[in-house]
């Protein structure tokens, strides 16, 4: 079976100055668009399409030293991502100063190639770590990315065969802040061991004034996170045919005071990386509205578990109805799966006939 995805590997540094070039070009050609797009609703009241654009940019290929493609790609993008927010025009991307935009030169399929060992794009070489082996693939869509550290990245999308999972069985997630996540079978991921050993010296740089460190303390608890996620959703994936996740909304509580936690946590990051590894996979992947999960015996299904904010301090608690010990998170995460599976407490006692 056949599945796209997304591989991602390094540039080499040698190449930053042409890339920074490039990209400050498609900076130009999205700034362009975006008061040309803005001008004509405001005279017209027309919203040019990504084909209407394309004629305004055509030609501008080689004054600009992009390839041909990738202007259409930035008319796409714009297009889109007009749509999604629902304006008018969108925010200028920066080429300088402290809030300029980070870096980014996209491309359509057949742009860019597998040539001698090296990426080949718009006449010119990019060497690369390759640690996929790019040249069993054919490149599709994709694009060049710069991070935060001025370090540049070669992103594309390409066929790969994957295998069916073999894992039986079904489990609950429940997503928290003291661990990232808990299993209805009783397995947690603590939170902070992303960062924990790093945060004496990123304040320390943080102190200095030093951006250059703190930039890269920051990148490394970002590489952590993104490591532990993948290999416990890696896990999960191979040993369950399906995984059911509370509904908990981690852009809604990013606003909050327990911002910097759910931050931390990853819930959004751990959430895509199970739905799309499920999908590759050929398991179920849902998620499940958790109401009442923390309060709900899943032994006997009484409303008798802790309440209110200050009930957030108990982690372990008795029913009352039946005496089943709980621990709070795995409780929770076995009531999300006995709500996926269906086995729902009636709201109404059910009169005897």
């Amino acid at each position: 079976m056949k599945q796209t995805k997304t591989l991602k590997v390094r540039v080499k540094d040698k190449h930053a100055t042409q890339l920074n070039r490039m990209a400050r070009s498609v900076n130009f050609v999205w700034n362009y668009l975006n008061e040309l797009s803005s001008r004509s609703i405001r005279e017209r009241g027309v919203f040019l399409s990504a084909y209407d654009m394309d004629r305004y940019t055509k030609g501008a290929s080689k004054d600009l030293n992009l390839h041909s493609q990738t202007l259409q790609e930035v008319s796409r993008e714009y297009a889109t991502r007009r749509q999604q927010f629902k304006k008018q025009r969108l925010a200028w991307r920066k080429s300088r100063g402290t809030r300029r935009s980070l870096g980014w030169v996209p491309f359509k399929t057949g742009a860019a190639k597998w040539k001698n060992g090296q990426v080949f794009y718009n006449g010119s070489y990019f060497k690369v770590w390759d640690s996929y082996g790019l040249s069993q693939h054919r490149f599709r869509s994709g694009s060049f990315n710069e991070d935060t550290r001025g370090r540049w990245y070669f992103n594309v999308v390409v066929e790969v065969e994957v295998q069916p999972s073999t894992g039986q069985g079904a489990v609950g997630i429940d997503l928290g802040l003291k661990d990232v996540a808990t299993c209805s079978d009783g397995e947690k991921l603590e939170n902070g061991q992303f960062y924990r050993d790093l945060e004496a010296r990123l304040a320390t740089a943080q102190r200095a004034r030093n951006k250059r460190r703190v930039k890269a303390i920051h990148a490394k608890i970002k590489n952590r996170r993104k490591d532990v996620l993948h290999k416990f959703s890696r896990r999960l994936v191979d040993q369950h045919g399906e995984i059911y996740v509370g509904d908990v909304s981690p852009l809604k509580l990013a606003k909050t005071r327990m911002a910097k936690s759910v931050l931390d946590a990853g819930w959004g990051q751990l959430k895509t990386m199970l739905e799309y590894k499920c999908d590759h996979a050929g398991i179920v992947f849902q998620e499940v509205r958790e109401a009442y999960t923390s309060r709900t015996c899943s032994s006997c299904g009484s409303l008798s578990g802790p309440q209110g904010v200050s009930g957030l301090r108990v982690r372990d608690w008795e029913c009352v109805e039946c005496g089943a010990l709980h621990d709070r998170d795995v409780n929770a995460a076995r009531n999300i799966l006995s709500l996926a599976a269906g086995h729902r407490r009636p709201e109404v006692e059910i009169s005897a006939l």
